[in-house]
């Protein structure tokens, strides 16, 4: 049974990647409204069922109706970039057509909003708005340690169309080490490589592709050796 999770949660990890395979080529757990703290229980009973009141409040009155207009307006800008309206999905022009900018703005906290802002950086992205791309990405969050890693790898993108290759080497460096799934970490620990390797930073490149011939052969075809000969010639 573990088995077959551990490949479904691969099989997934690929399937993300493959979207960012196509980027190459051209060129939700909503965070806590109250912060614990171990001191709580000093402040009174009184208090803590106060705190514990609000929380479910704010809960029910707020948070829950706004996860559900945040989910509305995030589908309907899923529906355009699924038809490949490309700039409606996007939105943020309009109250009637709020697309994935407008959920952002209005419903950050939640799981669609923070979810919109990701979309919204990829379409920046694909548009070659890279700087705009990047600072949407930068704004997402998520538990999801995939789309963490996924997040990273579009930032390094971004970067190295902005010529910041210095910067997007470190970036696509977190996202090799990111996530627990086998197939993206080789995916961005050879972009890595490849970084390094332009930079002639040949001594980091042939770590990376160690790293993918020690870690991810079953990945990588054999290509890493190619790549450790090729950092000695570069």
């Amino acid at each position: 049974m573990a088995d077959l999770h551990n490949k479904k949660n691969e099989q997934e990890g690929k399937e993300t990647v493959e979207f960012f395979k196509d980027l190459d080529k051209e060129a939700l757990n909503i965070e806590s409204f109250l912060e614990k703290n171990a001191r709580a229980l000093s402040i009174g009973f009184g208090i803590l069922i106060v705190a514990v009141l609000g929380w479910f409040g704010y809960q029910q009155f707020i948070l829950g109706p706004k996860n559900e207009e945040a989910t509305k307006s995030y589908l309907a800008a899923q529906k355009n970039l699924a038809e490949g309206k490309e700039d409606l999905a996007l939105g943020g022009k309009s109250v009637a057509n709020p697309g994935f900018i407008g959920t952002y703005e209005e419903y950050g906290s939640t799981k669609a909003g923070k979810l919109s802002a990701y979309n919204a950086g990829l379409i920046e992205f694909k548009k070659g708005n890279y700087q705009k791309a990047y600072d949407l990405l930068d704004k997402f969050s998520s538990d999801n340690k995939v789309l963490v890693a996924l997040k990273y790898g579009a930032m390094a993108d971004c970067l190295s169309n902005l010529n910041k290759a210095d910067d997007a080497l470190a970036m696509a460096d977190k996202a090799s080490s990111a996530s627990d799934d086998a197939y993206t970490s080789y995916y961005f620990t050879k972009k890595a490589g490849m970084l390094a390797l332009a930079l002639k930073k040949n001594a980091d490149a042939k770590k990376y592709f160690a790293t993918i011939d020690e870690k991810y052969q079953d990945y990588d075809n054999g290509q890493s050796d190619a790549f450790i000969e090729m950092t000695k010639y570069y």
